[in-house]
């Protein structure tokens, strides 16, 4: 963990105080990057549903005060003189992917992403609900010139997660790819597997979401809330992929029977109520279902990258720092259109 000595001037905060608590804006020192870590000066700061951890305490060990983000936009403000793969003043990010040691069988493997000892912005470590942020040299993620910092927060995680989870899906352009839900994930999901060449059918409750599920780029609209998602999804041969991205275990199940020969639903909506799915449903057709977690640093800028040649853009409401907990609030909501982000 860097040292937090030395301050230039106070930066404003705002920390979760004990698990459940109200978030609290109060004035820090301005940290110092110990070895292997850099401070960024924060510009943006995605307001994600996983921020609930951080808020209510469900992460084991978390310790108190704790900021949290971990879809962090800025810029290097001071690095540890050690540090020389990074200038100051470099536009970098920190999504989920926080930090991992390097040491662990996965991590030897090149695994990363399930590095055994994974760390994870706002959870191990203060997040980007902050002014200035510290963070390790192995979580940092480059920042395309062409996106806003606003516009490249919320793709450090929701954009990574839908990116890398439709390119590891086994999908193939011209494939039939559902995606199941139209809010923060869903709307980005879309727009990746538009890009990708696939068949894009969206899954939604309720006709008011079939235009804005066209304009980004969805073939079909299928209302759940007045028909069996699944059997539309038979009628035109079948899914390759669902990438399941609403929190319901409920109406992930319910999609099963929609998948095509050697289906997958691919599952990256975080819910804690079981997937209730028989045998002979995944017997039946040879299908699967896979859950999928976000990405490294590397994966991220692929996402960055593919985001900038092709268009794809979160849309986004913005907070000030100060009101950080109108936005959680707004997030958790669920009316949000469709990313909530804190600008600095």
């Amino acid at each position: 963990m860097a040292t937090t000595k030395v301050a230039i001037a106070p930066m404003k905060v705002a920390q979760i105080p004990k698990a459940g608590a109200d978030f609290q804006i109060v004035e820090r020192e301005v940290p110092k990057p110990g070895a292997g870590h850099v401070r960024i000066k924060v510009q943006a700061c995605g307001v994600c549903h996983s921020d609930v951890l951080t808020k209510e305490g469900a992460w084991p060990g978390i310790e108190y005060p704790r900021v949290p983000g971990h879809e962090v936009a800025g810029i290097i403000d001071e690095l540890d003189p050690g540090v020389s793969e990074w200038t100051k003043g470099q536009r970098v990010g920190v999504g989920w992917h926080g930090g991992h040691d390097g040491t662990c069988l996965q991590c030897r493997r090149g695994d990363f992403r399930n590095c055994r000892n994974l760390k994870i912005s706002g959870i191990s470590y203060d997040g980007g609900y902050q002014q200035y942020m510290l963070a390790p040299v192995e979580a940092l993620v480059a920042i395309p010139e062409s996106l806003s910092d606003a516009e490249a927060a919320p793709l450090l995680c929701a954009g990574i997660t839908t990116f890398n989870a439709l390119r590891h899906s086994g999908a193939f352009p011209g494939d039939l790819v559902a995606v199941q839900g139209i809010g923060g994930l869903g709307h980005l999901g879309i727009q990746f597997a538009n890009k990708f060449g696939y068949k894009v059918a969206a899954i939604g409750r309720g006709s008011e979401n079939a235009a804005l599920a066209t304009r980004l780029g969805a073939t079909v609209y299928i209302d759940s809330k007045i028909t069996n998602a699944a059997e539309e999804l038979q009628k035109l041969g079948g899914a390759q992929v669902i990438l399941a991205t609403a929190p319901s275990s409920k109406a992930m199940s319910e999609l099963v029977d929609g998948l095509g020969p050697h289906g997958k639903l691919m599952v990256i909506g975080a819910a804690f109520d079981p997937i209730e799915v028989t045998p002979i449903q995944l017997i039946s057709g040879s299908r699967t279902i896979q859950g999928w977690a976000s990405g490294t640093p590397t994966d991220s800028e692929d996402t960055l990258r593919f985001a900038e040649l092709t268009g794809v853009r979160p849309m986004i409401e913005t907070y000030p720092l100060e009101k950080a907990a109108e936005a959680y609030e707004r997030m958790m909501s669920g009316d949000a259109q469709f990313r909530v982000v804190l600008t600095m």
